[in-house]
């Protein structure tokens, strides 16, 4: 009769390796990066009196929030930067949707 190997595995052989993230993201950085995004993006986007200066202005709070995410994603905590870097990208998603609906309704396009 041969022996039964243990229930958690093969008699021998070490257990197996458990792969776990060193620093994990929690839902709560995300949250705060994100509405910081949100809050970064209103208060540049609102700084512009037209169209064309709010999506410059729009377009220059997305850059530096992406710098910041990077310099964060680096050093920081990184639920943050990710939150930062998707707010910025919806901030500039909106951006570029009314860019791109007056330049179809005028045929002018009103960044230049």
């Amino acid at each position: 009769m041969q022996p039964q190997p243990p229930p958690g595995g093969y008699a021998g052989l070490p257990p197996r390796p458990v792969y776990r993230e060193p620093h994990p993201i929690g839902a709560g950085p995300v949250l705060s990066g994100l509405a910081t995004g949100a809050v970064w993006m209103a208060l540049f986007g609102s700084l512009g009196r037209d169209l064309a200066s709010y999506a410059w202005w729009s377009i220059g709070a997305a850059v530096s929030a992406w710098l910041v995410a990077l310099i964060l994603t680096q050093v920081g905590d990184r639920g943050v930067a990710l939150g930062v870097a998707c707010a910025s990208g919806v901030g500039l998603s909106v951006t570029v949707a009314f860019v791109a609906l007056r330049w179809i309704d005028t045929l002018d396009f009103p960044l230049w």
